[in-house]
């Protein structure tokens, strides 16, 4: 990679770190923050649905105005209205003042990540595309590891804090953008007419009857069961182990951090000697129990170890889904990879939600519904996930 492509890549990646760390500060801090508004389950789950919702609609949104204006625009314009998202997220004294300001940021963030990742094909050679997409995806995963962490400690102090400081970051980024950082599309290179891009729910639908159709529902539903998982953490420690925003940020750091390693080192060698097909169904059955193991932890190594174990388990599952997918394809793999995140987009829509209006019930039934949908996975998948060669039938239209 080149002297200016990489410098220009690193600063992408530091704009992506600082919407990434902004985002994994205030997870632990969401918690919190409702029940000081007097809200429940319900409220986070809208509150940490609405996001992934306006994510799923506006990326392609965005990238398509990037290929008319410009990335740098789309850049500025994605981390100004984060920096202001999460300084009126700090401000906001009321619930629905909180939901709007996570509804702006949503919609913004999205467009930070198109142009960036569209800035990285602009500018790089084919060969060094992979490098520059991996240092990209890389930033984001640093961002949510450390900002748990970071939130936690910062939300003993003040719930407000982690917000304040996010703005802060994306203020420093704006400028580094606006100062060092040049458009990587010239103006002959954009296009002046055509459709704006929008997400293909036609094509979504037909593709559940293509050769990954059972693969792209599985995704759905482990992106749900996951969401179950993450979405009333906080609210299932405070209220059952009586834990605060620092122990709940430290176990969201052990998260990043397990997801990472098994990401690195074990999904390869294991998949490699035992085939997609084995490892999801493996993994598939360890998430039932991961869920399960998670409701009797009392003491703090328990659920650190229950947690570790349930994340591991969710880690090698969705990438080996992903991976059988994509050998599986009988249309292109851009269109295949596009088609499994926008399944995992509703997984991640879907599962607040309803974890949020279950946990209102019982503070146990969001685990127990996503062990419930983990079994029924796995159970069907012993006769529909089989390993083999690239499908050969139909393409998706």
């Amino acid at each position: 990679m080149e002297k200016q492509s990489r410098k220009n890549v690193y600063i992408l990646s530091f704009a992506l770190v600082v919407v990434m760390l902004g985002f994994g500060m205030v997870i632990p801090i969401f918690p919190f923050y409702i029940e000081e508004m007097g809200g429940g389950g319900s409220e986070l789950g809208l509150l940490v649905a609405i996001a992934a919702l306006l994510e799923f609609l506006c990326a392609p949104v965005w990238g398509s105005i990037s290929d008319r204006v410009g990335r740098k625009p789309i850049l500025l314009i994605g981390m100004l209205g984060y920096g202001i998202s999460s300084l009126l997220m700090g401000l906001s004294t009321g619930y629905w003042a909180l939901l709007a300001s996570r509804a702006l940021s949503g919609v913004l963030s999205s467009a930070t990540s198109a142009a960036a990742m569209a800035y990285v094909g602009d500018s790089t050679s084919e060969d060094d595309r992979g490098g520059g997409m991996g240092i990209l995806g890389a930033a984001s995963g640093l961002g949510l590891i450390v900002g748990p962490g970071i939130g936690g400690l910062l939300g003993t102090e003040s719930l407000s804090l982690p917000f304040f400081l996010a703005a802060g970051f994306s203020l420093l980024a704006l400028i580094l953008i606006a100062w060092c950082l040049p458009e990587s599309l010239p103006r002959e290179a954009r296009s002046a007419r055509g459709r704006f891009k929008v997400v293909q729910l036609r094509a979504m639908w037909q593709a559940l009857s293509g050769p990954i159709g059972f693969l792209l529902v599985l995704l759905c539903a482990v992106s749900f069961g996951l969401s179950n998982f993450e979405a009333v953490f906080g609210l299932y420690t405070a209220e059952k182990l009586g834990y605060g925003p620092e122990r709940v940020g430290a176990i969201l750091v052990v998260v990043g951090v397990v997801s990472t390693i098994g990401k690195a080192t074990l999904i390869g060698p294991l998949t490699k000697r035992w085939g997609e097909a084995v490892v999801i169904k493996g993994s598939l059955l360890a998430s039932t129990f991961g869920f399960l193991i998670l409701l009797p932890a009392r003491t703090y190594p328990a659920v650190l170890l229950a947690t570790g174990m349930f994340i591991l388990s969710k880690t090698l599952l969705r990438t080996s889904i992903i991976s059988l997918a994509s050998k599986r394809a009988a249309v292109g793999q851009g269109v295949t990879m596009g088609l499994s995140n926008a399944f995992m987009s509703l997984g991640r829509i879907a599962g607040p939600i309803w974890a949020g209006a279950v946990f209102d019930v019982d503070v146990n039934y969001p685990y127990l519904s996503g062990a419930a949908i983990m079994l029924i996975g796995f159970l069907v998948s012993l006769a529909w996930v089989k390993q083999g060669s690239r499908a050969r039938a139909e393409a998706c239209p």
